[in-house]
């Protein structure tokens, strides 16, 4: 399987049946401001390319964003604010990520996502975050030079660890979940956690503009310490 291969069968997914009713019931239900767009209402494969050296590893896609624009973090605030910040430290080529067609690039970074499509309340069950794994497994089966994976959030730091024991790529200590806090495996890329960009963290100030600049810049760092996979 390569990369498109893999963003196609994303998209076609269908193993959750309560996800699959719930972004489709957003689709149909669309909010006033959006009621002449066509929502995707279908689960949101990757962003970017296989060849990254950072993967940013989120929830999941937002009710009225991804699950509307089909292209991770596109299209509400969280996107506005991470994508801000990415062009910020030279991770993408523009500052905003309106729809999929608004010329965004990511520079050597991925985004993924522990759940691919959105859930009900924003909160993915257990099993629907299992059944999802297997994709975060596969899509860094495919990214050769992958140096960084930064977790935005508790849930998207804990697929990580997930992953990482997948993998078997063992640390000495168990990270601890932080915004900033990162670790190097035996082997492997290295692990950085943040915040995620919601506006419940971004309104209060719990995540500013300069503390994300700063977790991203420690990744460029990071990316020219670690020679990766």
């Amino acid at each position: 399987m390569n990369w498109n291969q893999l963003n196609q069968t994303i998209a076609d997914c269908n193993q959750c049946s309560r996800l699959r009713e719930h972004c489709q019931k957003v689709a149909e239900n669309k909010r006033a401001a959006y009621r002449d767009q066509t929502y995707w209402g279908r689960p949101v494969p990757n962003l970017g390319h296989a060849d990254a050296r950072l993967l940013i590893v989120g929830l999941a896609p937002a009710a009225h964003g991804a699950n509307r624009t089909g292209r991770m973090f596109t299209g509400d605030k969280s996107g506005d604010f991470l994508f801000a910040s990415l062009f910020r430290t030279g991770w993408a080529n523009q500052a905003h990520s309106n729809d999929r067609n608004d010329g965004l690039q990511l520079i050597d970074a991925c985004i993924t996502a522990a759940v691919h499509c959105a859930p009900p309340a924003n909160k993915p069950t257990l099993k629907e975050e299992r059944l999802c794994f297997p994709y975060l497994q596969k899509t860094v089966a495919l990214m050769p030079r992958l140096t960084i994976v930064l977790a935005l959030g508790g849930i998207g730091f804990k697929a990580c660890l997930a992953l990482y024991r997948d993998q078997n790529w063992q640390f000495t200590k168990k990270p601890i979940f932080g915004h900033g806090v990162w670790a190097k495996p035996e082997q492997g890329p290295i692990l950085l956690g943040s915040y995620h960009p919601s506006q419940q963290n971004t309104f209060t100030g719990r995540l500013t503009p300069e503390m994300l600049d700063q977790v991203l810049q420690l990744a460029r760092e990071l990316t020219k310490k670690n020679p990766g996979m």
